[in-house]
């Protein structure tokens, strides 16, 4: 079997379920067709009711995403600098559907605790933390250490202080009984939904796989059911095709655990295929890539019946630092006053989380690897605070701290840790920003600028 040829055993294996065409199927995939989308983040992207301009166009509106856009042709994102700040995500299109999913099944308007198992690269997670409302806590967990660091960048680049960051095994999450309202799971596949994008992935594509990647989707759903409270929601998602890791495992979560299946609204002008599991009459949903404008995904959500409330258990004294009153009068400078942050150091670094989130921290970091929690400001020296590239980029620090204003070049310039010269008579820490959004810090002095912008995140693209 070549890499260019779909797996023969896959195309058979999918006769019979609806939406299934062979023809059509098979010729969406030898059509050399990329598709490329994007999703706007609404804390940076709004201003009033408008969407900022991008450097590109002309975009067309993904018709189940509030702020998806598929693109006519991709640029070259590493080398905008609205993309670095943080102003939109490049995110598949059929995924994005997961905003209907959460829409139609939970009140997204209170206060919820939200879990991303599987979340790298990080696509689902800056989703939900645009659609969930700012007293919400999501929690992001990536097993992989390797892949838990472009996870933490593409969150530090959302700007969100509602976010926590884990690198833990599912099972881990199972101590956690009744704590999360929401738990959503990516779950690891064979991946033959990526198959137009990912020409590779063909050859790697067998039977064994598929079931290998079935087994390991359940052990992951077994391991984390407890931690979902009563009333829960459970979103389950692939990118695959294959029954055994989609129908098949609606089953098998609903002859093992106490759920009912839950229906979602479709318009027909979405041409997404609902489908029914065999033993349970559980409903799941299937993107074919020659019905949508998007690559192949599934995915299926239900309510937990059984379970009960959360309470929290004592925990031990805080070991984290107060801050003492100039030095919160420091971090005061930064932040919006509307934010109502919490400020404390840990490692004589300081940080901000949302008031109220303080118990869940503390809760949260006595069981599992805390990656990162909320906003990191920066460190003292004396009551001076020295800011970081957190800071620049959150969505909760104020309009009006200094900031020179970059072309482009000069913001391509600011992005390769390259000196950028000014005639501006401001002096000390300054925000570099293009088009109004922060690229990160740079600290003006008389005779140079001194550019803060992260080293292991510079550009090396050459324009």
């Amino acid at each position: 079997m070549d890499s260019e040829s779909l797996p023969l055993k896959l195309l058979s294996s999918l006769e019979g379920i609806k939406g299934f065409h062979k023809e059509s199927f098979e010729k969406v995939h030898t059509s050399g067709e990329q598709i490329t989308s994007i999703r706007l983040n609404p804390a940076k992207a709004l201003k009033g009711d408008r969407e900022i301009g991008l450097d590109f166009s002309p975009m067309e509106k993904i018709p189940w995403a509030s702020h998806g856009y598929y693109l006519s042709q991709r640029p070259s994102f590493t080398l905008d600098p609205l993309f670095q700040a943080g102003l939109y995500y490049v995110q598949e299109a059929s995924s994005m559907f997961l905003e209907q999913v959460l829409k139609q099944t939970v009140d997204l308007t209170g206060s919820i605790r939200i879990l991303d198992l599987c979340a790298a690269p990080g696509g689902k997670s800056t989703l939900i933390q645009s659609i969930i409302s700012d007293e919400s806590l999501l929690v992001s967990n990536e097993v992989i250490k390797t892949r838990v660091n472009v996870l933490q960048e593409n969150i530090i680049k959302w700007g969100a202080s509602n976010v926590i960051i884990t690198n833990n095994d599912p099972k881990d999450f199972s101590k956690f009984e009744n704590y999360f309202d929401v738990i959503v799971i990516d779950a690891p596949c064979s991946g033959s939904g990526l198959f137009r994008r990912d020409r590779e992935a063909i050859g790697e594509w067998s039977e064994a796989t598929v079931k290998l990647c079935s087994m390991r989707q359940q052990r992951i759903l077994a391991d984390a059911w407890p931690s979902l409270k009563k009333n829960g929601v459970l979103v389950y998602s692939t990118c695959s095709y294959s029954k055994e890791e989609n129908e098949d495992n609606i089953d098998w979560i609903m002859g093992s655990f106490n759920v009912e299946s839950l229906r979602l609204n479709l318009h027909d002008q979405w041409s997404i295929t609902e489908v029914i599991s065999d033993k349970h009459a559980g409903f799941g949903y299937r993107f074919y890539p020659d019905k949508i404008k998007g690559e192949g995904f599934f995915i299926a959500c239900f309510h937990k019946v059984d379970g009960d409330d959360f309470l929290f258990p004592k925990i031990k004294k805080s070991s984290l630092e107060k801050l003492n009153r100039a030095e919160e009068e420091a971090l005061g400078e930064y932040v919006n006053a509307k934010a109502k942050q919490y400020f404390f150091k840990y490692n004589e670094m300081a940080y901000a989380i949302p008031d109220h989130f303080l118990n869940d921290m503390e809760y949260i970091r006595n069981s599992l690897y805390l990656r990162k929690a909320g906003i990191l400001m920066g460190k003292f020296a004396g009551n001076e605070l020295i800011p970081e590239h957190e800071l620049a980029l959150s969505t909760i620090i104020k309009e009006e701290i200094n900031a020179l204003e970059l072309s482009k070049e000069e913001a391509i310039m600011f992005l390769r840790k390259e000196e950028v010269k000014t005639d501006s008579s401001m002096r000390g820490w300054t925000l570099a920003r293009y088009k109004n959004q922060n690229l990160g810090w740079m600290k003006i002095l008389p005779n140079r600028i001194n550019n803060y912008y992260p080293k292991e995140w510079r550009v090396r693209m050459i324009v």
